[in-house]
C-alpha cells in the first residue's frame, strides 16, 4: 500500500495495482491535474470533502474512474456518481471495498444529520487493509490495518479521538482532517496521539503532497 496526503482528508491510497482517490475538498491541495485514477470515493457533501469548484474537472480528467460516495452527495451531483450504503460491497480491480457507517458524526443536536459513508478497502483475507472514516468515530468490526484518523474537528474532542483510536487499535494510523488547526499546532494532536495510542499501533505523520509506503 503507498499512501500520497494532499492535506485534509484528501488520500491517494494506491493498493493490489488500483489508484484510489478520497475526499478532494476545498482545503486540500495538489490533486488538481491527476489523470489516471481508478475510483473516487467521497464519504460525505460538506465542501471540504468534496470541492464543489474542482471536483468537477477532477472527474472529467479522469473518465474511466467510476465514481462512489455517500447517498446524499451522489444525489446532488449526479452523473456518473453512485450511493454506497451502509454493508454495500463492490470491487475497484483488485480492490474489494465496503461501505460502512452511515452517519456524520454530532456537530450539534440542533444541526440536521447527514450521511457519511466510512470506506474499507482491501481483500477476501483483509478487508480492512484501509480505513477512511470521513466525519465519523464508526468502529467496524473488521481488524483495520491502516486507520486515516481524524485528528481536529468541529465536533471532535482529543479525548474522543483517542478513544477512538483505542477502540480500532490499527496497525498504523495516519492523521487527516488537520487543516481547521495550524501548523504550529498540530504537535498538540499529533504528540497525544503518538503517546496514548494502544499498544502496537504506529502514529504516523504523512508528509503533504509527498508518497509513503505503509505496507
Amino acid at each position: 500500500m503507498r499512501l500520497t496526503h494532499f492535506g485534509h482528508s484528501c488520500v491517494l491510497v494506491e493498493l493490489n495495482g488500483s489508484k484510489i482517490l478520497f475526499d478532494p475538498g476545498n482545503f486540500s491541495h495538489g490533486f488538481e491535474g491527476i489523470t489516471g485514477l481508478d475510483a473516487i470515493l467521497v464519504t460525505h457533501q460538506h465542501p471540504d470533502h468534496a470541492d464543489p469548484a474542482r471536483l468537477p474537472e477532477l472527474a472529467e480528467a479522469n473518465p474511466d474512474a467510476v465514481l462512489y460516495s455517500d447517498p446524499q452527495t451522489a444525489e446532488k451531483l449526479g452523473g456518473r456518481w453512485t450511493g454506497v450504503r451502509p454493508g454495500d460491497r463492490f470491487s475497484i480491480g483488485d480492490v474489494e471495498v465496503t461501505g460502512t457507517g452511515g452517519e456524520h458524526a454530532i456537530i450539534h443536536p440542533d444541526l440536521p444529520m447527514i450521511d457519511n459513508t466510512a470506506f474499507l478497502l482491501g481483500d477476501a483475507t483483509n478487508p480492512a487493509q484501509f480505513m477512511h472514516p470521513g466525519d465519523s468515530l464508526y468502529v467496524p468490526e473488521q481488524k483495520v490495518d491502516v486507520l486515516a484518523l481524524p485528528a481536529a474537528a468541529p465536533w471532535l474532542k482529543i479525548s474522543e479521538a483517542i478513544d477512538y483510536l483505542r477502540a480500532v487499535a490499527p496497525r498504523v494510523a495516519v492523521p487527516i482532517h488537520q487543516a481547521i488547526i495550524r501548523d504550529e499546532a498540530t504537535g498538540i494532536f499529533y504528540g497525544r496521539y503518538s503517546e496514548m495510542a494502544a499498544d502496537g499501533t504506529e502514529f504516523r505523520v504523512l508528509g503533504e503532497e509527498s508518497s509513503v509506503e505503509v505496507a
